[in-house]
């Protein structure tokens, strides 16, 4: 029994170690949704928002009435009074009271509502900022998945020509054996093969990588292997590029960001115009007087109203108003320029999209080429009308249109959704 417990733990442990190296498996779909719900960044972008919507609450805050509670006791000399340092009446009592005062906005002449209205559009803003956090996220890690798959499709590429160049040593070695070619051709096909194996190690640490960049695209700190899946093509880009400009303007979060934060500053600078005219407000105060002198009654209540009128202040709001005023002259100018700068992104994100796209058939038709002259240059060598030198350029020609025609599928989807992303529909 004690022996097939422990054959059962061991077991176990084999199993645990067998599924934690076994390969993830992922779609871009998978990873988008980790990534939305993992990613750090995000994360933090969502709680600046609502840290944000805090700051509404606060401002509006000032339409309530504001109460507090007051426990107070006094005691004082027989018929003293406080002779220096106060304009108010001095007489001090003895008591012990405790009471409830409340101090009530009633208008301040439009301030507070722009205050107001300035914060929501502010949090607003930060909102947009979620969005556009979510949007980077996502095309990091959708860039990082095209990356991966990428660099394995490379790995298959110099694995293959590795594979190739192999045989063509072994085949001219045994003809160098039978003094059918010289010691040369084979030197020659053995540094072919050497490159073809540094190749190989470096697609190899390329995908090891960019395993590395999609995990922490992912929001992983560890390391991961992947097994990932293909992704159809998408079609060919837009051909209509003002459209797709237009579209951009409307729809990018840092633009719809920036225009809440210039609509925040107008309405910023309207309240620190408003600054001018004056604040009227009631306040009221009851509570009971339990211990006092025979002067006072057991209990008291007062109410008022106040208003204050700015008079002089040594121009300290007309700098205010005038620093608002200023500052939203800025967002109008920042606004336009992430305008030109979202028109630019756009049209070189278009243009390489569609290079990407045409890219796509000319590396077919190199790839294409590059066999023939492979098929034509080993035809020659066997028949002794052709050198090693080119057979080797041949296939070195060929690996290259190789390499070009397995980028080629992915730098276009890379750029296919840079282009989404800039357009502000990477959702």
């Amino acid at each position: 029994m004690i022996r097939r417990c422990g054959l059962l733990v061991v077991f176990i442990f084999f199993a645990i170690a067998v599924r934690a190296q076994a390969p993830q498996k992922l779609t871009l779909a998978e990873a988008q949704q980790i990534a939305a719900r993992n990613h750090p960044q995000l994360g933090a972008a969502r709680f600046a928002a609502q840290a944000a919507s805090q700051v509404v609450t606060e401002t509006q805050s000032a339409y309530y009435p504001f109460a507090y509670g007051s426990l107070t006791g006094a005691g004082a000399l027989p018929n003293s009074r406080i002779a220096a340092g106060a304009l108010n009446n001095p007489i001090i009592y003895n008591r012990y009271s405790d009471g409830v005062a409340v101090n009530q906005l009633i208008t301040d002449f439009g301030r507070t509502q722009n205050l107001v209205q300035s914060s929501r559009l502010r949090s607003q803003a930060v909102q947009e900022s979620v969005q556009a956090t979510r949007e980077d996220v996502l095309f990091a890690v959708t860039r990082a998945y095209f990356g991966a798959l990428r660099a394995k499709a490379l790995l298959k590429v110099a694995q293959e020509t590795v594979d190739e160049r192999q045989l063509v040593v072994d085949q001219v070695t045994e003809l160098a054996q039978s003094k059918l070619r010289s010691g040369l051709d084979v030197s020659f096909a053995g540094v072919n093969l050497a490159e073809a194996k540094l190749l190989l190690v470096q697609a190899e640490d390329d995908v090891q990588g960019s395993f590395a960049t999609l995990s922490e695209a992912l929001g992983d700190r560890d390391q991961l292997a992947f097994e990932l899946s293909e992704v159809p093509l998408p079609g060919p880009p837009p051909p209509d590029l003002p459209l797709l400009i237009g579209q951009a303007l409307r729809e990018r979060p840092e633009l719809v960001r920036q225009r809440f934060n210039q609509q925040a500053t107008q309405k910023f600078a309207r309240a620190e115009r408003d600054l001018w005219f004056p604040t009227v407000s009631s306040v009221g105060a009851a509570g009971l007087t339990p211990y006092h002198q025979k002067s006072l009654t057991d209990r008291y209540a007062a109410a008022g109203v106040n208003i204050n009128i700015p008079i002089f202040n040594g121009r300290l709001f007309s700098a205010r108003r005038a620093e608002a005023d200023f500052r939203a002259q800025a967002e109008d100018e920042n606004l336009r320029t992430l305008e030109d700068q979202v028109a630019r992104d756009v049209r070189i994100a278009w243009l390489n999209s569609r290079t990407q796209f045409e890219r796509l058939d000319l590396t077919d038709q190199l790839l294409k080429q590059a066999r023939l002259a492979v098929e034509l240059a080993q035809s020659r060598y066997k028949l002794g009308l052709g050198s090693i030198v080119e057979l080797s350029q041949a296939q070195l020609n060929q690996t290259q249109a190789q390499i070009e025609q397995a980028a080629a599928r992915y730098d276009y989807q890379i750029s296919s959704a840079a282009l989404q992303y800039q357009l502000g529909a990477l959702r």
